[in-house]
C-alpha cells in the first residue's frame, strides 16, 4: 500500500458517493483545489485531515485501508440497518446471503 492507494481509493469513494472533486473540498471547508491536489499527487491529507475524510465517507481508517471492500460506505449502512433488526430476520438475510455466494 502506498500514496498512490490513498488517492486512488479517495477517487474511488467519491465516485461512489456521486461527488465532484470540488464539492468535496467544498464539504470539507477547504479550497476548491483541496481535493484535486490529493487526487493527482501534488499533496496528502495530514492524519487529522485524513480522518476527517474518513467521517465524510461514514467509514473507519480500517475501513479506508480494506481493499476488498469496493463500498465500504454501503457495508456500513447495510450493518446500521442490520443492528435494527430482530434475530430472525438476521438469519433470514444471512440465509439469503449464503445462497447468493454459492451462486
Amino acid at each position: 500500500m502506498d500514496e498512490k492507494f490513498i488517492r486512488d481509493r479517495i477517487t474511488q469513494l467519491r465516485i461512489l458517493k456521486g461527488i465532484s472533486e470540488y464539492q468535496m473540498s467544498f464539504d470539507l471547508g477547504h479550497s476548491r483545489g483541496y481535493i484535486y491536489n490529493i487526487s493527482s499527487g501534488r499533496s496528502l491529507p495530514p492524519m487529522g485531515e485524513f480522518l476527517a475524510i474518513c467521517d465524510y465517507f461514514n467509514i473507519t481508517p480500517s475501513e479506508f485501508f480494506d481493499e476488498k471492500q469496493k463500498n465500504p460506505e454501503l457495508i456500513q449502512k447495510a450493518l446500521e440497518g442490520l443492528k435494527r433488526l430482530d434475530d430472525s430476520d438476521v438469519l433470514m438475510i444471512l440465509n439469503h446471503i449464503n445462497r447468493l455466494l454459492k451462486e
